[in-house]
């Protein structure tokens, strides 16, 4: 098979989250644990640091690789989903990995795959895994998918687990509570390895406490005492909380005998895009009119996102929107601002919501604008009606940027 042939192969195979929901989760770690196996245990000989958290673990995984590759260490991301290509998932200091890579694992593989009805989820963990290991890295910043306690990458055993915060994000699979939600989440605290809490929650943290206790993990706090004078490349106003979790990350990282200089931190903070490539987090793609993206799509990651969107100046706003279907519709759109023009549109996934659906739903809040059969029709129809000192935003799901980008 070729490139091309082989994603096909994992995306229409394979039960996927991000694109089908509920069906493709996966309720215990045996195939991740059975796939490391017949790896040989890849996941055991690279250092890592493992980042969970509803809102902010990805800006914040980001982060981290940028200063640890600024310090000179040879970095392994994995982050996910991906935006425009499926390598996006998994870099070795900001590069992609080859298509080739992803060719030349899915047909050794192929076999144990269709065997033991991997997910997508758990055969690209095992993808990422292997490929850190045959680069000879030496640290990787490893994002959790979903939740923590049942991630397929919850297989590893990091130098410093790190949970961003908590919010209202597939509940259907984590629970309805944010007490619950933290315990999911808590589960990728590891024996005796520092945990590093990035926003104090008074319903979560005491989760995280007594869970710290019991592995015998010590536990930080990314607090106002963290200094925060540090400017990043990454503009959005709620990327000021993702900072200080990465600097406490990287305090805790420093005593692990890894040498990270405040020169490094500043230059890292300040590279993160060039250094990374990270894309869609507040991402401007035109002046005039102003063109702003976000891939912001839960209450509380979209609350930041609205009250940035009140500082901008501009004639009329244009929203370009579009969700998926098990989105909880009810507690995001009272955020949207009524007096702005709506373009609604359906993501081309699966678990996309037909945009007929969202505009009736976001008419009942006093949300008027005009359907399209598609995120491109949609952002065209907002770019020619736009004038120059209009705003367009682009949201509301991941997948929607990823189309527009």
């Amino acid at each position: 098979m070729n490139y091309k042939e082989t994603l096909d192969w994992m995306f229409a195979q394979l039960p996927m989250f991000q694109r089908q929901g509920k069906t493709a989760f996966k309720k215990d770690l045996t195939n991740s644990i059975a796939f490391s196996k017949h790896l040989n245990y890849p996941d055991t000989k690279f250092k890592s640091i493992h980042v969970a958290g509803t809102n902010g673990k990805g800006s914040t995984s980001h982060m981290l690789a940028s200063i640890l590759q600024e310090a000179g260490y040879k970095v392994g991301l994995y982050t996910s989903p991906h935006l425009k290509d499926f390598r996006e998932r998994i870099k070795i200091n900001g590069e992609v990995i080859s298509e080739t890579e992803v060719i030349d694992f899915i047909s050794e593989n192929k076999l144990f795959l269709d065997t033991h009805k991997l997910s997508f989820f758990e055969m690209t963990v095992g993808l990422a895994f292997d490929c850190f290991e045959k680069h000879n890295i030496d640290i990787a910043v490893v994002e959790v998918g979903l939740g923590g306690r049942l991630d397929s990458t919850n297989i590893i055993t990091p130098e410093v687990s790190v949970i961003t915060n908590i919010g209202f994000d597939h509940t259907q699979f984590l629970g309805d509570t944010l007490p619950e939600i933290a315990f999911e989440k808590a589960g990728i605290v590891k024996h005796k390895i520092p945990v590093v809490v990035g926003e104090f929650q008074e319903e979560t943290y005491a989760v995280f406490k007594n869970t710290a206790s019991r592995m015998n993990a010590p536990i930080f706090l990314a607090s106002s005492k963290i200094n925060n004078n540090y400017e990043s490349d990454l503009k959005g106003n709620y990327q000021a909380n993702n900072i200080k979790t990465a600097l406490q990350t990287i305090s805790v990282l420093k005593t692990k005998e890894f040498f990270i200089s405040e020169e490094n931190i500043k230059n890292g903070l300040l590279n993160v895009v060039k250094n990374t490539a990270l894309l869609g987090r507040w991402q401007i793609l035109n002046e005039q009119p102003k063109v702003i993206c976000d891939t912001g799509h839960n209450k509380e990651g979209l609350h930041y996102v609205f009250k940035q969107l009140q500082n901008e100046t501009f004639e009329t706003l244009h929203i370009v929107l579009g969700v998926v279907n098990d989105k909880d519709l009810d507690s995001i759109l009272p955020l949207f601002p009524k007096n702005a023009i709506y373009y609604f549109c359906k993501p081309n996934i699966p678990r996309g919501l037909n945009e007929v659906e969202l505009q009736k739903k976001c008419s009942k809040f006093e949300l008027q604008g005009t359907i399209y059969s598609s995120v491109k029709k949609a952002y065209n129809s907002a770019l020619k009606l736009a004038i120059t000192e209009d705003l367009i935003f682009i949201g509301g799901s991941t997948f929607v940027v990823a189309e527009v980008l």
